[in-house]
């Protein structure tokens, strides 16, 4: 699926994609509405802690799979920085699920979701570049809402207002390097347009379900002030829709690029700050 042709853009960052590990410890556990007491919101964020563990997974396995069709030594290294970072947030996921399993809380829709990634074992490598693409658009924009609007988690408690806003930080500095790889091996506008349109269909279902589940598990899935929140966090000023939208939309452009959309400073600016939260992996001292 080509066509249109797709321009070429630089990735925003000319160094390697540094993998960190972050200081936090779920021992003590935290409440069931640690966002700001919003039962809503905070069970629409372990909905997509339940996802990350399989499907960054599968993210990983996608750009893997493109590593010895490259042949660019700055993208190779982008994709293992992609690999190192996303496989972190593997780890740190699967202990913060953990603990909302402890809570009662569960992944429904793991079964039909890891059944959906089995079967993509069969589709060619640009295609599954193309899956795994249009999924890091919707967590780039979800990173780019923690990041630059302080309604989002400003108000989460410690350790999940650390956690929520590094992922977030590292989502957002990798998040053209799907994008790279996929131009770099002739993927075109057709094909990348068609899976997002998929995928957004699958995104929002998948997302629909699973916070449901958990609202229901949690109990508040049948009172007013739970629907006032969704409403409010969806359709307010600023609010999820509202602020996506135009993003989302930017991807149907032929000439989109990631990082037409500049918002690195915020992540630079956490991390001086916040150098106590996380330590380098494989960076010696004094570099």
């Amino acid at each position: 699926m080509s066509g249109i042709e797709e321009n070429s853009v630089p990735g925003k960052s000319d160094t390697t994609l540094q993998v960190r590990h972050l200081h936090i410890d779920f021992s003590q556990g935290f409440p069931r509405h640690w966002l700001g007491n919003d039962a809503f919101r905070s069970q629409l964020f372990n909905a997509q802690s339940f996802s990350f563990p399989l499907g960054e997974q599968y993210f990983i396995d996608s750009v893997r799979a493109a590593l010895p069709l490259l042949t660019d030594e700055k993208l190779k290294a982008d994709v293992k920085g992609f690999i190192g970072q996303e496989s972190t947030h593997r780890h740190i996921h699967e202990q913060y699920n953990q603990q909302l399993n402890a809570q009662g809380l569960s992944y429904f829709i793991g079964p039909f979701v890891a059944w959906r990634i089995r079967t993509a074992a069969g589709l060619s490598v640009k295609n599954n570049l193309a899956i795994t693409m249009a999924y890091e658009h919707f967590t780039a924009i979800f990173a780019d809402g923690v990041l630059s609007d302080a309604k989002w988690v400003d108000d989460a408690i410690e350790p999940m207002k650390r956690l929520w806003t590094w992922h977030s930080i590292e989502e957002t500095e990798h998040k053209s390097v799907v994008f790279d790889v996929y131009q770099a091996l002739g993927g075109g506008y057709w094909r990348r347009v068609a899976w997002l349109l998929y995928v957004t269909m699958l995104f929002s279902l998948d997302t629909l379900v699973q916070t449901t589940h958990c609202l229901y598990r949690d109990g508040e899935l049948f009172k007013a002030k739970t629907l006032w929140q969704g409403l409010k966090f969806y359709f307010g000023r600023r609010g999820l829709l509202w602020f996506s939208l135009p993003h989302y939309l930017a991807y149907f452009k032929p000439g989109f690029q990631p990082w037409e959309h500049d918002n690195l400073h915020l992540t630079r600016q956490w991390l001086q700050e916040h150098s106590e939260a996380y330590r380098e992996i494989g960076k010696r001292v004094g570099t």
